[in-house]
């Protein structure tokens, strides 16, 4: 790689391939870079057939239009989704559960004590670490817990990537291909066998087994039975006989099904021509790479996706994106190749990664690992001992509900005495839509309401109309969400699980003011016409989100009357 990682993209495994720093884009897609015009000349035969596709022109149209049909997702439903139950990447924007600039202060001298109570993947914890002030020098507990094994032992194997192995430029592209990448180098391999497994084979005898490793100032703790033992170690083996090609296949009979054309058509709809390339590609192909940069290399399955020779283990429309703010994406530099979301998300990572090795480098840093179902926590933590837990969405009423969370998870908090910014952070994923009645939906859909005032002005009409299903109508209805206001459904659910009330009595209330993330992040903040305000619209449309999102923090009060 190049010293800026941004590489020429006529590259092969010829002898005669280009090893020099791309500087100069595709005009037509600015996705891919070159030294100079003599490498874009003789990569034009193999570009072109991207470059050029039909889902990167503007006449695109979704399969059902063209065929003039009813969209399968008319029928069946918007929600419906393909594949396995596993979520192995976030689904909502990585956060900084610390911030501790807006809380204790840069120059905070007592230490640090985090829970990710439901920690799915390791963004929020590499992003808090990887925030932290230089300033703060004080020892960090973090204790990363999910009921899911196969997360929680993929957080196990990324974070001792993390900590042994020396090369940091190696352990990111590492962590980066364990993480998202269905395929994976040789080289990550090796290091998966060589450097972390026998870590895993040297654990101590009993039924119950907790290890703990040490590095430098670091240290890594897990606790598991015997069986689990074992299988963590069979994530570091791929299936027998299983190859690259086949893996291949495998997980594009999932994310290319074609049962499920239309409801990605659906999604491409929303993007701009270029976005519909790039979210092309990377269903195509699985690896988090930008858009240009050499894939030969990447031969071997990644044996923590593919325990089976037969099966994908998430869903269909699972996307790397999802889980790290789009923003802040868009934001990291990609060279000439501006328009590479993918070749961003990767910088980004990269970056937050570099971040995260020199805290851990330089920092005291305990990690404990557990795989616990949450109720069970407090069976195993000390109370009134966290600075800061965040629950993840475990306070939907699908899963344990806020009056359980409180029960559970305030008593874990520090007291005010300890540490008046102690927080509880909890999201609401569903209870907008669990909330909203017929008449709420009506109201929104009236040509008067603000809502459909606000997206005549982001979505205004463009002729006539191709069919009952043509994409600018599934656009408009899909860009809805995102203008209506929720803040009235969601204090109706407040007051119907009498928030107050529960808060009162496990010794807890609502923060009036958010000191780590907003109560509705994914709201759009500009109004139409506002400079940018086309913009922020068109990339909360890509995001992936509705807008009905809902953090509340919490923050102790007492302890509590039960």
């Amino acid at each position: 790689m190049t010293a800026t990682g941004f590489i020429c993209a006529n590259w092969g495994l010829e002898q005669t391939a280009c090893k020099k720093e791309g500087r100069y884009t595709c005009k037509n897609c600015c996705l891919i870079i070159y030294c100079g015009p003599i490498c874009q000349k003789s990569h034009w035969s193999h570009h072109k057939i991207e470059c050029k596709s039909t889902v990167g022109k503007k006449t695109w149209q979704p399969a059902w239009v063209l065929e003039k049909r009813t969209p399968a997702f008319i029928r069946t439903g918007i929600g419906v989704t393909l594949g396995a139950e596993k979520y192995l990447w976030g689904n909502v924007s990585a956060i900084d559960i610390v911030k501790l600039g807006s809380n204790e202060g840069d120059r905070y001298a007592g230490d640090l004590r985090l829970l990710f109570a439901a920690s799915g993947d390791l963004r929020n914890v590499v992003k808090t670490i990887s925030y932290l002030p230089s300033s703060y020098k004080h020892s960090l507990q973090v204790t990363i817990n999910d009921r899911d094994f196969d997360i929680m032992a993929r957080n196990v194997i990324l974070l001792l990537v993390a900590l042994v192995v020396e090369k940091s430029e190696d352990a990111t592209d590492c962590i980066i291909h364990l993480w998202y990448s269905a395929v994976v180098r040789e080289l990550d391999i090796e290091i998966l066998h060589n450097r972390i497994r026998p870590l895993i084979e040297d654990k101590p005898s009993g039924s119950l087994l907790a290890k703990t490793w040490t590095f430098g100032r670091c240290s890594l703790r897990i606790a598991l039975k015997q069986s689990s033992w074992n299988h963590l170690l069979n994530l570091f083996n791929k299936p027998a006989g299983l190859t690259a090609e086949q893996a291949q296949r495998i997980r594009a009979a999932n994310t290319l099904a074609r049962s499920r054309r239309d409801y990605r058509d659906r999604y491409m709809s929303c993007l701009s021509p270029i976005q519909r390339i790039c979210f092309n590609k990377f269903r195509q192909d699985g690896l988090l790479l930008p858009f240009g940069f050499p894939r030969h290399d990447f031969r071997e399955p990644n044996p923590t996706f593919f325990q089976t020779a037969d099966t994908w283990p998430m869903k269909d429309n699972a996307d790397p994106l999802h889980g790290w703010s789009f923003e802040e994406v868009l934001n990291t530099t990609s060279g000439a190749a501006t328009a590479d979301i993918y070749g961003k998300l990767y910088f980004h990572i990269r970056e937050l990664l570099h971040s995260f090795f020199h805290r851990i480098s330089s920092s005291k840093i305990s990690f404990q690992l557990l795989n616990l179902e949450a109720s069970s926590l407090p069976d195993h933590l000390d109370s009134d001992s966290f600075s800061r837990i965040d629950v993840s969405n475990i306070s939907d009423r699908g899963w344990l509900g806020i009056h359980r969370t409180l029960h559970l998870m305030v008593p874990l908090l520090q007291t005010p005495l300890q540490n008046p910014h102690a927080t509880l952070i909890t999201l609401f994923m569903n209870a907008v839509d669990e909330t909203l009645t017929d008449g709420d939906k009506m109201k929104e859909l009236t040509l008067h309401s603000r809502a459909t005032k606000y997206l005549l002005r982001y979505r205004p009409p463009n002729g006539t109309k191709s069919s009952e299903y043509d994409a600018a109508l599934i656009k408009f209805t899909v860009g809805r969400e995102l203008v209506t206001p929720y803040d009235h459904i969601f204090d109706r659910f407040v007051k119907d699980f009498e928030f107050h009330k529960a808060g009162e009595i496990f010794g807890a209330t609502m923060k009036e003011k958010h000191t780590i993330i907003e109560k509705w992040p994914y709201r759009l903040k500009l109004r139409p016409g506002q400079p940018g305000a086309q913009d922020e619209f068109d990339r909360c449309m890509r995001q992936g989100v509705s807008g009905k999102e809902r953090y509340v923090e919490w923050k102790r009060i007492h302890r509590g009357i039960l």
